[in-house]
Parts: C-alpha cells; sequence; structure tokens
C-alpha cells in the first residue's frame, strides 16, 4: 500500500511540475506578446516590431510575399533570380555613373534579344550569331568600368551587420540583416533604395552564376535529379512541381524586363512585411518608416496562385536512373499548414521518421539493417499550399529500396491502426516546444517567425500560440490523419536506380 500511495504521489508532483511548467511558460509567451506592436503604411506595408533591450543590436526581417510558387512556365527561377539581384544596388549605389550604365543596359538587352532569336530560330546564322556574341561581350565589358562592385554589401559590413542574408523558397524570398541599433535610419534609407529604386545591374552575368547553381546543386547531384523528377510526378498541375531554380531553358531566356516586371508586380509595398526585434522603440520605427518606406508606391494586389492541385487519381511512380547508391522517397498529399490537421501531421511525422529514436530508424537501422540513413520531410516543398510529407530511406549495402518500402509501409500501417504510446507523443511534445521556445530566444530567429506567423497565418500572433496546439494532439488524431492522408492512391513513389541496375 505505501508502494502504491508513493506511486501515485510521484504522478501527482509529475504532473503538478507539469502543469507549472506550462503556466510560466504561457506567462512568458504573454510577457513578449505584449512587448509586439504592428503598424501599416498607407501603402499597405506592415512593420511588426517587437522591443528587446538587453543588447544594442537589432535583426531586420523583410519577408516578401513572393516564391517559386508565384511562377508560371517560362519564368521559372525568376524569383532566386531577383533575390541574386537585390544585392547588385540601386541608382546612387554601386554605379560610379548610373545614366551612362543605363543606356549599355539597353543596349544590352536589344542585343541579347537578336540573340535568342537567333540562336533559337529555324536554321540559326553561326556566323551572325558569333559577331552578335562578339558585340555582347564588348557591352559587357563596357558596363563594367561603370561597376563598384559590392558596394552594397560593404555598406552594410562597414556598419557592422553581422547577419546580411537572403533566401528564396517555394513560398517567399526573405532578406536578412543584424545591426548595431543606432544603424536603424541607416537601414531604413538603404533598404528603402533597394526597393524603391532598383536596379538589375550585371543581370546577364548574374544569370550565369544562377545557371551554374542549377547545374551543381540539382543536375550534378544524384538526389537533386531525384527531387526534381519526384515533385514534377507528385505535382501535376500546382507550381510546387518545379523547382526554385526553375528549368534552365527559362533561365537562359528570362531577360531583364521580365524580372523589372515581376519585381513590379510582386515587390511593391502590400506584399512586403517587415520584422524588426532588438534594442529599438516601436514608435521611433513606425515614424522612420512612414519617411522611408511610405514612398514606395501602392500598387494593386498581385496575382494569387489559381491553381489548386486537383485529388490524385492513383499511385505515381518516379525512376531516375544515375551512378549512385539506391535512394527510396514516398511522399503523401496533405492539406497547407493553416489546416486544423497539421498538428496531427506534424506528430506523425515526428513519431514515424524524424530523428534516431523514430520508428523508421528503430525498425530500418537499427533493428533490421536494411538501410543506412531514413527521415520524414513535413510541409514539402512548402506550406502555404497543400504539400507533402514525405519518407525517405537510403538502402545499405546489399539491400534495396523494395525491401525499405516494404517496411515503411508496415509503419504506417502499424500508425493507422495502433494508438502511439504516450512516451512518444510526450517525446514529440517536448521536443516540438523546445523547438519553438529555442526560436523565441534570438531576435534574429523571432524576426523571421513573426513575419512568417503573419504572412502564412494571418496573423503574427498565432506564433506564440504554437504550444497550445501542439498540446492538444491525442493518439486518435494521430491515427485518424493517418488513415485519411496515407493511402496508396495519395502517394508518389520516387527511387534512384543505379544505372548498372535499370532495364
Amino acid at each position: 500500500m505505501k508502494q502504491k500511495r508513493l506511486f501515485v504521489l510521484l504522478i501527482i508532483l509529475v504532473l503538478s511540475l507539469c502543469l507549472m511548467a506550462s503556466l510560466a511558460l504561457a506567462q512568458s509567451f504573454d510577457s513578449m506578446k505584449k512587448k509586439v506592436s504592428e503598424y501599416t503604411l498607407d501603402n499597405g506595408m506592415k512593420f511588426i516590431v517587437m522591443e528587446r533591450h538587453d543588447a544594442p543590436v537589432a535583426s531586420f526581417h523583410v519577408y516578401a510575399n513572393v516564391g517559386a510558387a508565384n511562377e508560371v512556365n517560362g519564368i521559372t527561377g525568376i524569383s532566386h533570380l531577383l533575390e541574386h539581384m537585390a544585392f547588385k544596388g540601386t541608382k546612387t549605389i554601386g554605379t560610379k555613373d548610373y545614366d551612362a550604365e543605363k543606356k549599355i543596359f539597353e543596349q544590352m538587352d536589344k542585343l541579347y534579344a537578336e540573340i535568342i532569336s537567333t540562336k533559337y530560330g529555324l536554321n540559326p546564322d553561326t556566323a551572325k550569331l558569333s559577331a552578335l556574341n562578339t558585340k555582347f561581350t564588348a557591352l559587357q565589358d563596357e558596363a563594367k568600368k561603370y561597376v563598384i562592385n559590392n558596394e552594397l554589401f560593404d555598406l552594410f559590413m562597414q556598419q557592422g551587420d553581422a547577419g546580411i542574408n537572403a533566401y528564396t523558397s517555394n513560398d517567399a524570398t526573405q532578406y536578412i540583416n543584424s545591426l548595431p541599433s543606432n544603424r536603424l535610419e541607416f537601414w531604413m534609407s538603404v533598404t528603402s533604395d533597394r526597393f524603391l529604386n532598383p536596379v538589375f545591374r550585371e543581370f546577364y552575368k548574374e544569370k550565369k552564376v544562377v545557371m551554374e547553381e542549377r547545374r551543381l546543386s540539382l543536375e550534378n547531384q544524384p538526389i537533386g535529379r531525384l527531387m526534381e523528377d519526384f515533385l514534377a510526378s507528385a505535382f501535376k498541375a500546382h507550381p510546387y512541381h518545379h523547382s526554385v531554380v526553375g528549368h534552365m531553358s527559362d533561365l537562359l531566356k528570362i531577360t531583364r524586363q521580365d524580372v523589372a516586371n515581376y519585381f513590379k508586380e510582386y515587390y511593391q509595398a502590400r506584399n512586403l512585411t517587415v520584422a524588426i526585434v532588438g534594442d529599438v522603440k516601436a514608435k521611433e520605427v513606425f515614424k522612420l518608416a512612414k519617411i522611408y518606406f511610405g514612398r514606395l508606391p501602392k500598387g494593386p494586389a498581385p496575382r494569387p496562385v489559381r491553381t489548386v492541385e486537383p485529388e490524385q487519381w492513383g499511385e505515381r511512380i518516379v525512376k531516375v536512373s544515375v551512378q549512385s547508391q539506391p535512394i527510396l522517397l514516398v511522399g503523401y498529399h496533405r492539406p497547407a499548414e493553416t489546416d486544423p490537421d497539421d498538428a496531427a501531421l506534424s506528430a506523425l511525422a515526428n513519431i514515424i521518421g524524424q530523428g534516431r529514436s523514430s520508428r523508421l530508424w528503430e525498425s530500418l537501422v537499427k533493428d533490421k539493417k536494411i538501410a543506412i540513413q531514413t527521415g520524414t520531410f513535413n510541409g514539402f516543398p512548402g506550406t502555404k499550399f497543400p504539400n507533402l510529407v514525405a519518407f525517405v530511406a537510403v538502402p545499405a549495402k546489399n539491400h534495396t529500396n523494395d525491401e525499405c518500402l516494404e517496411l515503411i509501409e508496415k509503419e504506417i500501417e502499424r500508425i493507422k491502426n495502433e494508438p502511439v504510446t504516450a512516451e512518444e507523443l510526450t517525446k514529440f511534445k517536448q521536443s516540438t516546444k523546445k523547438g519553438v521556445i529555442d526560436g523565441m530566444k534570438q531576435n534574429a530567429s523571432i524576426a523571421s517567425t513573426l513575419t512568417y506567423f503573419e504572412v502564412i497565418h494571418g496573423d503574427w500572433g498565432k506564433a506564440f500560440d504554437q504550444i497550445t496546439e501542439i498540446e492538444k494532439v491525442t493518439p486518435e488524431d494521430i491515427m485518424r490523419v493517418a488513415k485519411k492522408y496515407l493511402t496508396v492512391k495519395n502517394r508518389t513513389i520516387g527511387e534512384i536506380v543505379p544505372e548498372n541496375e535499370a532495364e
């Protein structure tokens, strides 16, 4: 009886500690949330500010609500290319004489159009093409004389920027800076100039850089080839079917005018959201934002992505033959992150395949030893629109993709029909909560989170509600979403088949 009483007391103590920790965390998040202010300019651009005065620094995050999913056939890769161009300067930064430079740009654009027309027309005139390329090279050399290399980047570095960066995804393009907080007005001035007076300097040179990026990261990498063909099969209609880096033929033919038009539509004020986190005062930020970013024109709302991926009618299989070890990728369609099923799907993905205590690792790698690596991608390749939860396995020597698929299917059937254990669910909740908490420690990650929730979820405040949603997940929820989404009809299988094994 004493042992039983002690056990009950221990359970009560553990539950009490968990409750106290949850209450403390909720209070901490409530306190953080109260430090956040927002302001929308007349042109529609939104600013979100969190004051944190523990160090004289601030992080700046500009979220452009445009990514590869906004691209149409013919201009795939343009979002990523535009991100590259954003570091090339403005009419006053990065140039010795913009007026002279502009005239050369116009000549180059006209000549490049003629080169493309000649090269891809019927019966190309090779002699004419050679002459055109020679003239084009001469113009590029002439344009170089006016360029001050990396002046924009150097300006930020000289002001103490410790985090200048940018990246493009399927859903967004983001620009990041971390500066001493007394450089707030400097950031306002230079960044607003980037959006108000963009100059797509060294455009043709940068196109070659992006094309080489595609070769190195995708075409010359077996996993890159698999990913491209897999997504093209999984998404037959929605633009998630093409990669962020775009198709080579599109990159070759995109013009500087294409980029200018794309910028005008998607980089107008109402499509930009800014978060500033650190040793700043919200009132001062909003005052300066009106002065500098209030100059951006108020344009019409950009075109939304119209295409919705239709229901999949049956299993799809794609095989890539290349000199490589075999790799298996199995993806199932799932709804966007804003769907009520998201938290349960996150739990499912975590328990089945994320980390060395996951079911796939325990089964395929540790116990059966038929794989050397396993994992799960959730929210792939983006989260704004309906996407995929996918499972990957790399077979061990003398084992096959088919063997891995058989055990993955076994684990999927298991999670459909047996409730996950309390230990598995607790591990998911604790690790996910830790990730949320860690993301709220640094200025840069907070700024990123605030813009993400504002754009994707329509409310930055929901960033502070993540733990509540995690806590709601039950074993029954996980079984339900597994049965709903993890069906053979709803899946795409992609695999690398070593060339010596291909038929």
